[in-house]
Parts: structure tokens; sequence; C-alpha cells
């Protein structure tokens, strides 16, 4: 198989089994783009995204521009003279001098089907959105937002209890592999490009932070895809007597009841049910503010049966 150069542009975990291939497949990397270090934790201390990491531990050149389209960065990425640019969650829109650089294009790692779920948040929204599928595709980067042209995709089921955190580490793996079929088929002469149909486009816009917030209203298996969604981060919470309460696993079923939403209709040993608009939501496992999660079994016993939700978001 053909080794390529290539500047691989990634910042979180989920780009980092992507990297280490083209890296145990033999391309020559000639540069890592990764977004700069942050300020984490109460100490404020720096941090290494984990694609930075992997970088320093294969001693590869780093580039960690602020904003990559300025002329500087595009001059010294051009230095590079690499054939292909090589996305995967990188942060930041590329402009067309970056995209004019590497004379095979730039080929990006998506997490969906595409057309599907375009934009920032795929494995959330298809998670929340109770989708049965979901996948990877690798295609050729353009201007817009996840519309380039489709070369590979690789397709998955999604358990009806996964969460969003689980579907992520397969989907990693996922696109690690066919990144790497992606180029040996580039090598080889069979890679074909197929347009993208956008009168089937979705999208994926990023999570808000009043998404975390459960609206009782809904039915109990919209709350259940959102908590599972939103699982392990950034988190879906209600309040329970003005205590922020985290819901980290549940259940739901299609219990008729007249309750008002939010109420709480049986404590058990090992669940909570709470009323939904329609439905109700089973609690299996919770957080309370500055506490470690707990399974139900842990805390039932201190949880009153009839107490409201989340009761000071609505009133």
């Amino acid at each position: 198989m053909k080794r390529f150069k290539i500047l691989f542009m990634g910042t979180p975990d989920f780009a980092v089994p992507s990297l280490e291939n083209l890296i145990s497949d033999g391309h020559n990397i000639v540069g890592v783009v990764t977004q700069p270090d942050r300020k984490r934790g109460r100490g404020g201390a720096m941090s290494f995204s984990p694609v930075k990491k992997a970088a320093v531990l294969h001693d590869l050149k780093i580039f960690q521009p602020g904003k990559i389209r300025n002329k500087e960065m595009v001059e010294k990425l051009r230095e590079l003279d690499p054939d292909l640019f090589i996305t995967c969650a990188y942060g930041q829109i590329l402009s067309q001098a970056l995209l004019d650089i590497p004379r095979l294009g730039c080929i990006n790692v998506h997490a969906s089907l595409l057309p599907e779920y375009r934009g920032a948040a795929p494995i959330h929204r298809a998670v929340m959105n109770g989708d049965k599928t979901t996948g990877i595709t690798t295609m050729m980067t353009d201007r817009g937002m996840d519309t380039g042209d489709i070369l590979l995709r690789s397709e998955i089921e999604i358990d009806d209890n996964m969460t969003s955190g689980e579907l992520h580490d397969i989907l990693k793996t996922m696109g690690a592999d066919l990144i790497s079929k992606t180029l040996g088929q580039l090598s080889d002469g069979t890679l074909v490009s197929i347009p993208q149909d956008d009168g089937k486009a979705t999208y994926a816009p990023m999570l808000k932070k009043e998404e975390s917030v459960v609206d009782w209203e809904c039915g109990s298996k919209e709350i259940h895809d959102k908590a599972r969604a939103l699982n392990p981060w950034p988190g879906c919470f209600t309040t329970y007597k003005g205590k922020r309460m985290r819901i980290i696993k549940a259940g739901f079923n299609e219990r008729i009841h007249e309750k008002k939403p939010g109420t709480i209709v049986s404590v058990g040993k090992k669940t909570i049910e709470v009323a939904c608009g329609v439905g109700c939501l089973a609690i299996y496992e919770l957080q309370f503010a500055n506490k470690k999660p707990m399974r139900v079994t842990q805390c039932w016993h201190n949880i009153e049966n009839g107490a409201v939700l989340g009761r000071e978001n609505r009133e």
C-alpha cells in the first residue's frame, strides 16, 4: 500500500485512534494540528488535548493555532507539502486556502451516516432522537458544514439503553478502521466518491446548557433517551426538594397515571418511578450535587413518595 504524507487535525479523545492507525499504517505524519492548551479545574492548570498527548508520545510536530485560518499558519502548513489533510473532530472550520494545500484534498472522519446529522454533536443527537442505527462516514471536506462527497460508510446498531459515552467509544474505533480502509482504497485506486443528497440532510447542532434540564411534561421515552444521550456529558438534571439531582441511569414504561408530571409515583428498593407527560421514568442511578453517583438501592429510604421533581423550574 502506498504511504501518504499526512497533516492530521484533531482534538478530543475521539480522534486519537484515527491518528494512531495512520501512524501504525506507516504513513508519514508531517504534522498534527490541535486546539490550544486550556485551563481546566479549580486550580486552572493547563491541559493538553488528547490528540496533543498522543502526538507528543510519537514525537510529532505539533501546531496549536488559535485561528488556523490566519495567513501565517496557512503558509506554515503549505511548507509541509502534504499529500492529504485528515481531520477528525478538530474544532475549527478550514478556509479554502487551507483546503487547497494538499494535492489529494482533505478527508474528514465524521460520526454519523451522512447526510444525516451534519454538525457538531452527531453522537448525542442520534441517541437523543432514539435512533436505531448510526455510524461513521469518511468524506471529502469542502467549504460547507459536512457537505462534501461521501467516500466510505460503516454502520452500527444503537441499543435501546446505550449511552452517548458508550456509543462514542465504539465509533472512535470504527472511525480509525474506516480511515485506514479509505486510504487503502485511495492507494490502490478503487476509492469512489459519491455526492451527498442535500434533500436528506439533517443537522446536529451543539448542545445547549438548557437541554440538560428535564422537562417532565415530555414522554417517558423522550426523557429516557435524553438521559442516556447526555451521559456522561453534560449530564441530565432535575431537582429534588431544591437539591440538584442528576439522572445517570434510567428506563421507561407506558404506565398510565393521573399524577402531575414530575411526581414520584413509587419508591422501591431498586427503582424510583416518576410521572411523565406520557408514562413513567424509572430511575436506577442518580447523583446529588457534591455527592458521588449512587444506585437507588443506596438512597431509596431517603426519597419521599409523592414529592415533585423540578417543581421550582416550573413555578
